[in-house]
């Protein structure tokens, strides 16, 4: 079966290119040069993959992601970007990406990335995690309690993860340790209280709340507050 791709690229020759290319290899392809126009192709049609360009005018392409998977849209995206650099692939993840290319790539290489993400299907969309009111949404790494959004850095979010993961249990630091900084960490293992205190500072304190628990010699619990409930 024919795979439709779309190709969402400024760069007008490559675009071409690309698209003549995949095309010689049995794709269906369309191309967009604007975030927005391709925003539009993306919720009106069906592809196997989305090839999306992150500098692109009217909307860039972590914004093009991000809005695709807050509105249910799990077509495999594959990223494209001139940058290079680990922050800009961890942005293009976390925004919901499933691969990512850095320009110049090898189109042999475009090419068999393309054919796994068709092979693969879309993603489901993973679970929002929530305790009360209290939600994180893993996909958008956003996290809100009630109507208010509450900013965490990347390191907050990934505990606050690890703890709305085990609803109610108490999560050991060790376990934290592991899950949120690695196995191949090799810092202070206090490091774990100074985040829980940060995070403690943001989802808790400024909600009058007590939601996230130390248990003396066990470890950490977060629980539905249920005593400071409005």
């Amino acid at each position: 079966m024919t795979v439709r791709v779309l190709v969402v690229d400024d760069e007008v020759h490559l675009a071409e290119s690309v698209r003549r290319g995949l095309t010689a290899e049995g794709f269906a392809v369309e191309l967009s040069h604007d975030g927005l126009d391709g925003l539009w192709h993306a919720r009106e049609r069906s592809y196997g993959a989305i090839v999306l360009d992150i500098l692109l005018p009217g909307m860039n392409g972590y914004q093009v992601c991000r809005t695709l998977r807050a509105e249910g849209i799990w077509t495999p995206i594959l990223m494209l970007t001139a940058k290079d650099g680990e922050y800009d692939e961890a942005e293009a993840l976390d925004t919901g990406a499933d691969d990512f290319l850095s320009k110049p790539f090898s189109f042999v290489v475009l090419v068999a990335r393309l054919r796994a993400l068709a092979r693969r299907g879309a993603t489901p969309r993973p679970a929002v995690l929530s305790s009360g009111d209290l939600v994180f949404d893993p996909m958008t790494r956003r996290c809100h309690r009630g109507d208010v959004p509450i900013a965490l850095t990347p390191r907050e979010l990934a505990l606050l993860e690890a703890l709305l993961g085990n609803p109610g249990a108490v999560v050991a630091k060790r376990d934290l340790l592991r899950t949120v900084w690695g196995d191949d960490f090799t810092g202070d293992a206090n490091v774990v209280e100074v985040y829980i205190r940060y995070l403690r500072r943001k989802i808790d304190e400024p909600f009058g709340r007590h939601s996230l628990r130390t248990v003396r010699g066990h470890g950490y619990q977060l629980v539905h507050d249920e005593a400071h409930d409005a």
